[in-house]
């Protein structure tokens, strides 16, 4: 038996124990939809953020910090498979290379599409930048919704957390870690 038909068994499994019936019309394809909605969800083991990050590298002269923020990314917590939905603000300090600004937000989605809680997926984006840019520093903020918190549980609506991971010039410098902090910030509004 393939994956796919295991993992739809294991759907139809479930449906019946919830007290489902398998095959009435809105539920027949069910099992394969999840199959393709996890497929996507989960689709971060397949891709290696620092390849990612080291297929983008360019020599620069700048030393000024280089912050992407607002990225917004959708991961499921690893303890209930439910949504987690957030924000990412990245943000590093060049030391002769800078990284294209597109792979940034690509990496985050790699952690992101993978089981996780939003502490670990912190630290792994803060690393793999450390790892593979070698920046002078490192800031990474991720806020975020946890639909385990909000549908179940302490049913808390619109709660956020947020967690942190610095490096380098990040944890050292106080100036640009207030700098950090306040451009993540700073009022959101758009002029474009």
């Amino acid at each position: 038996m393939s994956n796919q038909e295991n993992f739809e068994n294991a759907v139809k499994t479930m449906l019946k124990i919830v007290g489902e019936n398998i095959d009435r019309d809105g539920l027949k394809k069910t099992p394969t939809r999840v199959f393709k909605a996890f497929e996507f969800l989960t689709s971060g083991y397949k891709e290696d953020p620092k390849t990612v990050l080291n297929d983008a590298l360019f020599d620069s002269t700048n030393n000024e910090m280089v912050l992407i923020k607002d990225i917004e990314f959708y991961s499921l917590c690893e303890h209930h498979l439910l949504p987690i939905i957030g924000r990412a603000h990245v943000a590093y300090i060049p030391n002769g290379k800078v990284v294209g600004l597109s792979k940034i937000p690509r990496m985050v989605n790699i952690f992101a599409r993978r089981l996780q809680i939003q502490e670990q997926m912190t630290e792994q984006i803060a690393q793999a930048i450390q790892d593979v840019i070698k920046p002078q520093g490192v800031g990474v903020v991720l806020e975020a919704r946890h639909m385990c918190m909000e549908m179940r549980g302490v049913e808390k609506i619109n709660s956020k957390t947020t967690t942190s991971a610095l490096r380098g010039g990040f944890i050292s410098d106080h100036r640009t870690r207030e700098e950090f902090f306040s451009l993540i910030n700073s009022p959101k509004y758009s002029r474009f």
